[in-house]
Parts: C-alpha cells; structure tokens; sequence
C-alpha cells in the first residue's frame, strides 16, 4: 500500500522572534525533507510565535513575517511545508515589500495594514517548490479564557481547498476550527480529503490532552478520515505549550504520537487509501506518489503522564523558558524551610541547573531552628548555594523608625508584613546587584484568599507556582521525591503544620481553613464559577463558604499586582479570570456573610497579607 509520510514539527518558537522562528522552520524542514517526508506541518503562528497579542497592530511587524513567510517558502524543494503566519487581506498588491522588510516596499506595505483595520487573518500557507501554492484562513477565532483572537483577527471566509500529496486528498484547518461539528474538518472530510492537518497554539492545563483526544475522536465519528494534530511546545510568559502531537485514524485510533514538553519532530506513514472518494471540494495537485517508497514501521509512543509529573513538566518548561527567553541565566529565592520554596527551588534546579540557582535563608526572631535547618538540607541536596542572611537587624531599625512615624512601636499585621518586605528588599538588591531574577514562592490557594505580602513575598519577577493549589504543591514534592529515589524535599518539610512564622506559635489554619478543605472549595468559588448558595448546597458551612468568597473577592486588588506565572489549571488569576478591581457586587449569601476587609496600600485579610 502506498503512503504518505508527514512530519508533525512541534516547533518552541519565541513570539515577535520573526528571523528566527523562520529559520527554526527552514532547518527542521531540512531534517525532515532528508528522512523523506512528504508533507511538513509546523504549529499555528510559527512565523510570529503565539500568541503575538498586539504586536499585531504593529504594521511593521506584519510586514515582517510576510516577508520572513517568503523565506521559508523559497526554502521548500519537494517537501510540502504547511506554515502558520498572519495574512494580510488584499496584500497581494504589495509585492514590493514582500521582498523587503525595510525601506520603501514595508512604509507602502504598512500604510495599507494601517490604514485597513480588519483585515488580518491568522493563516496557513501551503509551500513547496520554492513558492506559496495556497493559503487557509482560520474560521473558528477563539475568545474566551486565556484566547483573545477577535481582537486582532477577522475569520476567513473564502473557499476551501484540498491539496493531493503523495496521492492522499489533505485538508488543512487551524486549532478551534477542529472543535465544532459544523466547522471546517468535517467539510474537508465529507468533500474528500482522507487526510486532514490541524495545526495548533494549545497551551497546556491540567485534562487538556483528554480534551484533545475526545474532539479528536467526535470529528472522525462524524466523517471518517485520519485527523493530524500538531501543537506548539515551549513556555510564553503565563502560556505553556506542551506539545504531544498526534495522529488519529479514521476509527478514533491514536497510532502515533510525540513526546510532551519538549521540542520534536514526529514522523509516521500514513496510509493512502485504494480506493478513491469522490471530492466535492477542489483539489489542487502536488504529488501522485511518496517521495520515499520504503515503509517506516510507527515510532514507538511515549508512556501517558500521571498527572503530578504532567504539571511538573509545565512548571519546569515555563519556567526555563521565561528566563531563557527574557535574557536570565540565574534565579535567586528565599528559601524559608515550608513546602513552596522548597518546590520551587527543585523546579528552578531542574530548569536551570543547580549552579544557576541561588538560595536566600532569611530568619527572622520567630524562624524556628527546623525551618532554618530544613532549608539547608534542602539547598545540600539540590546542590546550590544557600546564603544566611538573618533579618533582625533590619527589624529593630524599621522597628525604631516605624515607632517615630506611627507614634507607637508597630505590632500585629504591621510587624508581620514588616518581615516580609524586609526579605523582599534582600531579595531584590540581590536580583539588582548580581542579575538574577527573584523567583517568587507563593501559591494559588495564597494568591486567592490574599495570604500574601504586597512588596514582600509577592516581590518578584517570576511566580513559578501561582496556580498551583496548596495540596497539589505537596503531591508535587512527593513525586519529584519519588522519582529521584531519594528525599530531595526533606521529609520534615512535608510533614509540618504550614506557617509564615511571622509571629510565635503561628499556623496557617489559624487563619485560613486548612488547605484540604480551602481548595476544593477554592476551585468550586474560581474555577467553577459556583454561587456561593450552590457551594453551600453541597454539603459545606455556610459561614465557611461565605468567609472563604470573601477573601477571594476582597484579595483581587493584590493579585492584579503579582508576578506572571506558570498556567497549570484551566482558570488561572490573570487572563483567565478578568475582575474589576473596584466591583461592589457580591454574591447573594446567607446573612452571615462577612464583609471582605481591605487593608490599606499593602496590609490583607490574612496575617502575612
């Protein structure tokens, strides 16, 4: 039986790295193209990178990738080469500035896109033979979540085409565009194509890949035909892309897919079918036969991912590429003794290597002796270097000098977050003397219910763990424990009541509800959306859920002022979850229901707020 070989290239490009996401393409489609591949399908935007967000109302930027789009076209020989870019509407009578990204051709080329709002299209370009055969226009423009693609991009509406490579009719569509039942695959599928290539930006959260799978499968139910998935890899500030490309057959069988997380290149021979389907739509004619008749048996599949070692993976990608790709080569943290330091200085180790990765113990009078101790072994068995750097100096002398502003000597939430800020100015004269990029510690069930310092421990340029839940931070550190055999994450770390130790004898819970409690109904209040009444009507305490939104609602002024960080869940603080500040409505709860206090520029509803 004949065959088409595709290569699916899940590409890390860098968003606004125009040249070099171009040449990324060139280079792998020259791997490829010399193992035999017919067909080469890059992710979606991999000229521009995703997402590009308003880079795109940048003239000269567009101008840009349809020049660096012509590059890789000349590129191709044999080897069809599908390739995302934006497209321009009418840019066809801008031929001279096609050639030059500079000068007189891209000032006409930018006076059209300025002056014709609307007209961009996020787009596929079909090259082979040195030169552009066709283009697709994305017709499904997400715009929800994290998805913002109205903004910048109007859908295509023109026809569709199928292309003939190596005797197989393909079709070719854009991410969202496989998502919906009356969307272009099944039209592609029913008017002939017996292949179609979906190419994709998907970032990563938690079930995602299930989600992928089950779409997959609803497309070929309805109109039978292999479905090629090709995604994106690699970290975008918040946005992580975790790859996996696949290829399903016409039965919803998953008969090749590529590794998660990292930057591949997967290649599998298709079948061509022997008999021919009648094609309704037009098909324009590039190959009749492979270009190498040998049959390659189907690459070995990865093993699935347990969850914990799925949203490691994440961390440590987005991690490496937010410092790589902003010009880092170091992070420094401090590292307190608790569980989230400790879990984001193994991610940092990981992503780094341990020699980049630089450790602060800042003990104040209430550090425990195991909390200090803990931190050491911690550093010791990660292999990086750990400075002490107590703050108790620096307490007395605030102290003093906060006695004569405030006419008494500050005490409760003044003195705790007095601690935090101090440590946050350590770290930051650190970051500003040596270079390295202070890798903040706090987590999402902090971030939600504001158990966090303003200019403190929220001071920094990276949070590696912000939508991670507190109960999935200890998962977290037992699985990276368990997977190198040995307690990287001291045990005593894992088994000891959560403090900020800002004061003596202080506990989490003491404030907050303990944390097996606090997420779930964390991710019912933010995740899900849930009033509080239906919360309540599953079986929790109405002052519990009342106190609990609260907190959330009166914490969003802080969490509008945090880091970016690592999108793990499918509903992060950020892009994900777009609240006004300054929002007088409150859910209708039981007379219970408490106000949520506001602390004034920097204080907060919990002790360490």
């Amino acid at each position: 039986m004949s065959h088409l070989r595709l290569a699916l290239c899940q590409l890390d490009t860098v968003v606004g790295e125009v040249d070099g996401n171009a040449q990324r393409i060139i280079d792998c489609l020259a791997r490829v193209e010399a193992q035999g591949a017919d067909l080469a399908a890059f992710p979606e935007l991999a000229i521009t990178g995703y997402p590009p967000e308003d880079l795109l109302l940048k003239p000269a930027f567009v101008a840009h990738n349809l020049a660096a789009l012509e590059k890789v076209a000349a590129a191709t020989s044999d080897c069809v080469a599908l390739v995302g870019f934006v497209d321009v509407v009418g840019h066809e009578d801008l031929d001279d500035a096609v050639a030059h990204a500079a000068g007189a051709g891209a000032v006409a080329r930018e006076a059209a896109i300025r002056g014709a709002p609307r007209r961009l299209r996020n787009a596929v370009a079909v090259c082979v033979g040195g030169r552009v055969l066709g283009v697709y226009h994305k017709r499904r423009l997400p715009n929800y979540g994290v998805f913002d693609e109205e903004r910048w991009f109007a859908p295509g509406t023109t026809g569709i085409e199928l292309y003939e490579i190596a005797g197989m009719p393909v079709g070719v569509s854009i991410c969202e565009d496989l998502w919906f039942p009356d969307g272009p695959v099944p039209l592609q599928a029913i008017g002939g194509a017996r292949l179609v290539v979906n190419m994709n930006a998907s970032p990563y959260a938690i079930g995602r890949e299930a989600d992928r799978l089950a779409v997959a499968r609803q497309r070929v139910a309805e109109a039978p035909c292999t479905i090629a998935y090709v995604n994106q890899v690699g970290g975008q500030d918040e946005l992580v892309f975790d790859g996996g490309s696949f290829v399903m057959d016409a039965a919803g069988t998953v008969v090749a897919s590529a590794p998660r997380f990292i930057d591949a290149s997967l290649l599998v021979d298709i079948p061509v079918p022997p008999e021919s389907r009648d094609t309704v739509l037009p098909v324009v004619s590039v190959s009749s036969g492979p270009r190498d008749p040998a049959h390659r048996p189907p690459p070995e599949q990865p093993a699935p991912l347990e969850e914990e070692a799925e949203v490691y993976e994440a961390l440590v990608l987005g991690t490496r590429d937010y410092l790589k790709k902003n010009g880092f080569t170091d992070a420094v943290i401090g590292l307190s003794g608790g569980v989230d330091s400790s879990l984001v200085a193994a991610v940092a180790v990981d992503a780094l290597g341990a020699a980049h990765v630089h450790g602060l113990s800042m003990p104040s009078r209430y550090s425990s002796a195991g909390s200090i101790t803990d931190a050491d072994a911690l550093a010791q068995r990660l292999g990086i270097d750990l400075s002490h750097v107590p703050i108790e100096t620096a307490h007395a002398a605030f102290n003093a000098v906060l006695t004569a502003a405030l006419g008494e000597a500050p005490t409760g939430l003044t003195d705790e977050n007095l601690q935090s800020r101090i440590r946050g100015v350590v770290l930051m004269a650190v970051s500003n003397a040596r270079g390295w990029i202070v890798l903040t510690t706090g987590n999402k069930s902090e971030l939600a219910t504001g158990y966090s310092t303003l200019y403190g421990d929220s001071a920094g340029g990276f949070a590696v763990i912000k939508d991670v839940p507190k109960t999935l931070v200890y998962r977290l550190c037992r699985y990276r424990n368990a997977r190198e055999g040995v307690e990287l994450v001291p045990e005593s770390v894992l088994t000891k009541a959560p403090s900020a130790e800002l004061r003596p004898d202080q506990r989490d819970d003491q404030s907050l509800p303990p944390y097996e409690v606090l997420d779930p109904l964390l991710e019912a209040l933010v995740l899900h959306d849930r009033s509080i009444a239906d919360v309540v009507g599953s079986g929790y305490a109405p002052e519990l859920v009342a106190k609990v939104a609260a907190l959330v609602d009166g914490a969003e002024y802080k969490r509008r002022q945090s880091p970016p960080g690592v999108r793990i869940t499918a509903k992060a603080f950020g892009k994900d979850r777009r609240m006004p500040i300054t929002n007088r409505y409150r859910d209708p709860a039981p007379e219970t229901t408490p106000t949520a206090p506001r602390a004034d520029g920097g204080g907060g509803v919990a002790p360490h707020a």
